[in-house]
């Protein structure tokens, strides 16, 4: 069972002196922007599993094999921040991990914040996606994922969890105040 932090006051010394982040979560739910917050302040390179691994110009997705060994490759290296909740890859990124940050908002913040992404990035390659893959509006499916993500995809995070890293510090942020907290606070 993984080890929950209850509170950032006694995960901050855990996070300061992490070398290896992994940031998961709803889509939607502002993983990405606290990553890059979370890279600057901690000096930690920040990994876009979007960017870097999963999507190729024109929302293409990468074939699964070069993703494993693309991502495998850089969760070798000794200092990162990576965001993204992509469970068939966390038998590689999990055991590599110092801290888990599990932004686990309400669904209805998660889709509003995709509106609000939507709104503001519409048709232009946001810095955390692929280039050649500009926000568009979202598809049922997509909303769908985000609509059902904690009754669906949650118990296979915590499964994943428990199966690949039974003692990872798991900090969980529930709102914006706590991510707002959280940056902060360092």
């Amino acid at each position: 069972m993984p080890c929950h932090i209850s509170g950032i006051e006694p995960a901050l010394p855990i996070l300061r002196r992490a070398n290896r982040v992994l940031v998961i979560g709803c889509s939607g739910g502002g993983k990405s922007t606290l990553s890059r917050k979370l890279s600057g302040r901690l000096d930690l390179p920040y990994i876009s599993m979007d960017r870097e691994f999963y999507w190729l110009p024109g929302w293409t997705k990468r074939p699964k094999a070069e993703e494993r060994a693309m991502i495998a490759a850089r969760v070798a290296e000794d200092r990162w921040i990576m965001d993204g909740s992509g469970a068939s890859t966390f038998d590689l990124r999990l055991p590599r991990t110092d801290l888990v940050v599990w932004v686990r908002m309400p669904r209805r913040a998660c889709l509003w914040g995709l509106a609000c992404r939507v709104a503001a990035s519409f048709g232009r390659v946001r810095p955390d996606m692929a280039p050649g893959c500009p926000e568009q509006l979202p598809d049922l499916e997509f909303l769908s994922y985000i609509w059902n993500f904690e009754r669906r995809v949650s118990p296979v995070i915590v499964n994943m969890l428990d199966r690949h890293s039974p003692d990872m510090p798991v900090l969980t942020l529930r709102n914006r105040r706590d991510m707002r907290a959280l940056i902060e606070s360092l």
